[in-house]
């Protein structure tokens, strides 16, 4: 205890996502004050990147029966059971990791950790109010690490219509599948659940107010998106909704064309805010960006002493293996604070699972151009049809397509860009060829591809970029 009564820590981490891989052997001699107010695990564990994969497992097998014939293979689905579904998810899987990890925190296991569960606000350098269950308490530590995360940007028109809405933190928990569904966004929370959604059933309307879906994403790989989603979905783009309302438990959106469109669900995918915004900063010295984030240096620590701050609350780029890598950059240096590591965001890849996948890593093609006028140089560009390579005949593919971007004098890749099938997994192999800093005419001149697997789309994409 502290001379006022507060009890004192070695070190307090606020967020259980990637917060929770800090504590381990290393930290066991350390007192450690873990505080949560949601479900233990955060995010990516309970409302995110993992349980909304596990429904697009779900989604994709009813996609592929209901595609079979143009294989040759003729088959329907026979009904969607919606409650075995969820089931398998939560009941089966996420509920018992989150309440198992609880469990761990507060257990025996880890005797130097005290958990608690209400909302952490700071009241001074260093000293946090928050508490456990009913009973409300201040402490303080040596160390803080915030890793408290985002959550859904909610526009104001549509708090102040009054309607009822769902964001990523409940719509897969709905206790039966609407017939239509609204969704407002056009990112990947957005096309993901759309895909879902449709996949399993449900017809569904997709607001946007920009000219294409995923528009973070190579202009190319965003319009062949869009129009391949467009052929499943009701897209609406370049359109805003102008009013809200109930109907009998229906959601009526008045849009900007003039149009209305119904839905028994009304999912807001409109983007994330961090969630320092909600911790009273600026009591415990700790400066925030222009754009709402905690601010840190290339090390993670913020601008109060002994204060370090990672994953979506910190950074812009809002990926859990983000997270990840900068919990154990910080990990390291809270342990090592003479040996500092710094984050590496130099090439950082990203996934859609949607309909059609997207993977991705590094520039865009107009990000590359930019780069070439700074830098005096210039870039080759090569696109590469899935329906190019054996493995893409199997699959029948019109649409899929890799776009490499590479620098054509050093033959350095910039950019890789998939949409199609296996879209996530074939990235991987040229994040590995832009972190180990290759020329792809020395990778192209060696054997790396089985014949006749996807990643031959590669190969031939490298074989047709153009260099000095």
């Amino acid at each position: 205890m502290t001379s006022d009564n507060a009890r004192h820590y070695d070190l307090i981490i606020i967020g259980t996502g990637s917060g929770n891989s800090i504590p381990s052997p290393a930290f066991d001699d350390v007192r450690i004050a873990l505080v949560e107010e949601g479900r233990f695990g955060g995010t990516c564990l309970n409302v995110g990147c993992i349980p909304t994969k596990m429904y697009v497992l779900a989604a994709d097998a009813a996609r592929t029966v209901s595609e079979a014939a143009r294989l040759g293979v003729h088959a329907h689905v026979d009904s969607i059971d919606w409650d075995s579904i969820k089931e398998r998810v939560f009941a089966d899987r996420i509920d018992a990791i989150a309440d198992g990890g609880e469990a761990y925190r507060r257990g025996p296991e880890t005797p130097n950790i005290d958990v608690y569960d209400r909302h952490a606000v700071f009241v001074g350098p260093r000293r946090i109010r928050t508490g456990q269950g009913d009973e409300e308490m201040e402490i303080t530590a040596d160390q803080i690490i915030i890793a408290a995360g985002s959550r859904t940007t909610i526009p104001g028109f549509v708090t102040e219509s009054g309607v009822r809405y769902r964001t990523n933190a409940d719509i897969m928990r709905i206790d039966r599948l609407p017939e239509e569904m609204i969704i407002l966004g056009g990112g990947f929370i957005a096309t993901e659940f759309a895909h879902v959604f449709s996949s399993l059933g449900v017809k569904v309307h997709v607001i946007v107010r920009s000219g294409a879906l995923n528009r973070q994403s190579d202009a190319d790989v965003s319009a062949r998106f869009t129009e391949v989603a467009s052929r499943d979905w009701d897209v609406r783009l370049n359109t805003t909704i102008e009013s809200l309302r109930e109907e009998d438990g229906v959601v009526v959106a008045k849009l900007s064309d003039g149009t209305e469109v119904r839905g028994g669900e009304f999912l807001v995918a409109t983007g994330r805010t961090p969630n320092g915004d909600l911790m009273e900063l600026a009591a415990g010295g700790v400066d925030m960006t222009a754009d709402g984030r905690i601010a840190v240096d290339e090390h993670g620590r913020t601008s109060a002493e002994g204060v370090w701050a990672l994953g979506d609350v910190s950074s812009p780029h809002q990926l859990k293996h983000i997270a990840n890598h900068e919990a154990k950059v910080v990990f390291h240096n809270v342990l090592n604070p003479g040996d500092l590591r710094s984050f590496d965001h130099r090439h950082i890849p990203s996934a859609i699972f949607s309909h059609p996948q997207i993977g991705q890593v590094g520039m865009t093609e107009d990000e590359a151009l930019q780069w070439a006028r700074d830098n005096g140089t210039e870039i080759t560009v090569k696109v590469q049809n899935y329906g190019d390579v054996a493995y893409g005949w199997a699959l029948e593919d019109r649409d899929g397509f890799a776009k490499l971007i590479a620098d054509k004098r050093t033959g350095r890749l910039l950019g890789a860009h998939f949409i199609g099938e296996q879209a996530a997994t074939l990235v991987q192999q040229c994040i590995q060829m832009m972190a180990f800093d290759l020329d792809v005419r020395e990778v192209v001149a060696a054997q790396h591809w089985i014949h006749p697997a996807l990643p031959e789309l590669i190969e031939n994409a490298i074989l047709g970029l153009e260099f000095d």
